[in-house]
C-alpha cells in the first residue's frame, strides 16, 4: 500500500509506503516505486519527497537524495497550532 498527497503541479508527498511482513523480500516495494514513479499524474514536478526508517537503498534507485536546501524547511511535531 501507499498513498501520495500531490497537487498534481509542483509538488508530491509519497507517504504511507507499506508491505506486510508475510510479503517482505518479494519486490513488492520495488514495484509500488515502479509504478508510483511512472504515473502520470506525478511528472513533471518539482519536488517529490518521502521520509523513511530504512528503506534508503531502496528509495536511492528511484532517484531519490538526502533532502536539500533544510534550512528552508520548517515543521511542527506531535504538537497542536498554535491560537492566532
Amino acid at each position: 500500500m501507499a498513498r501520495v498527497v500531490t497537487d498534481r503541479a509542483t509538488f508530491a508527498w509519497i507517504c504511507d509506503v507499506f508491505v506486510g511482513g508475510d510479503w517482505r523480500g518479494r519486490g513488492l516495494g520495488k514495484a509500488l516505486m515502479a509504478y508510483l514513479t511512472a504515473h502520470p499524474n506525478l511528472q513533471g514536478l518539482r519536488r517529490t519527497h518521502l521520509a523513511t526508517r530504512d528503506a534508503h537503498g531502496l528509495y536511492a534507485q528511484f532517484g531519490f537524495v538526502p533532502l536539500t536546501g533544510v534550512d528552508r524547511w520548517m515543521e511542527i511535531r506531535g504538537q497542536p497550532y498554535a491560537a492566532g
